[in-house]
């Protein structure tokens, strides 16, 4: 099979955003709402075993603050935190502080310059991936990708792989020519429920999760002057990834497809 589309994951994916993005954003929409809570970094990351904002604020009431009385119905409150906390997200990250991880933008242009398509598969809301986009690689980055899947587009978030689904459907494509770059065990059953050949780039939250099945778990993506460590899977033609290593991942996949084919 030919490589023909490259799907990304954002958060921890694109920038390491969650420990000084999102958790900072929240901190600051609950005292916005005269609340005295702040998410530890180590409670952010318990909660982020919950897709979704929205989701986790709901999963925080019931584990953290059962006895709050609400002004009204849970979701409806959530909603409403929640778009405070992404106009602070995007402040954040106009303001510079959460580059993108090495190696997002080569990539990014390599597949443009080689006609590969572009996708975002992603549960974080879309004013958040427009802002990081926008902020990272150009005014006019959104337009790069073919498709934004992101936010409620799906009512399932990742695990569940409805989000990939709906980005391969609105592209027209089979997974089998598709790779996609996460980097959580959330995302990557995702991914791989959705039949997609997966690369995991471990993000500051993620290094020490379960990432059995990727085709291969790296440092980062990578550059010239900044080679990735495999952490999982075989070397690779080159020091950093790039359209070559994502079409050899393809073959090796498409390989041992059909190899079990054989065997059935």
């Amino acid at each position: 099979m030919s490589l023909q589309a490259l799907i990304f994951d954002v958060d921890g994916t694109l920038a390491d955003t969650e420990r000084d993005g999102h958790r900072v954003a929240f901190n600051r929409a609950f005292a916005e709402s005269g609340l005295d809570w702040e998410w530890s970094v180590e409670r952010y990351g318990q909660l982020l075993e919950v897709s979704g904002g929205k989701e986790r604020l709901q999963r925080y009431l019931q584990e953290d603050q059962p006895d709050l009385i609400l002004p009204g119905d849970m979701k409806a409150w959530a909603a409403e935190i929640h778009r405070l906390k992404t106009r602070h997200y995007r402040e954040l990250v106009q303001q510079g502080i959460l580059p993108l991880r090495p190696g997002v933008k080569r990539l990014i242009q390599e597949a443009r310059q080689a006609g590969i398509r572009l996708a975002i598969a992603t549960t974080s809301a879309p004013d958040n991936v427009l802002a990081l986009l926008e902020t990272g690689l150009g005014a006019d980055s959104p337009s790069w990708f073919e498709v934004i899947a992101a936010g409620d587009v799906v009512p399932a978030k990742k695990p569940a792989p409805d989000i990939y689904c709906y980005a391969l459907e609105a592209m027209g494509l089979p997974p089998e020519v598709c790779v996609a770059i996460e980097d959580s065990h959330v995302g990557l059953q995702a991914a791989l429920q959705a039949g997609l050949t997966t690369v995991i780039t471990p993000s500051s939250y993620t290094q020490n999760e379960d990432f059995t099945g990727a085709a291969l778990v790296v440092s980062h993506l990578g550059e010239p002057s900044k080679p990735f460590q495999v952490l999982v899977g075989h070397a690779l033609p080159s020091t950093y990834f790039d359209i070559s290593c994502a079409q050899s991942l393809l073959a090796t996949s498409a390989s041992v497809t059909g190899s079990r084919i054989d065997l059935q």
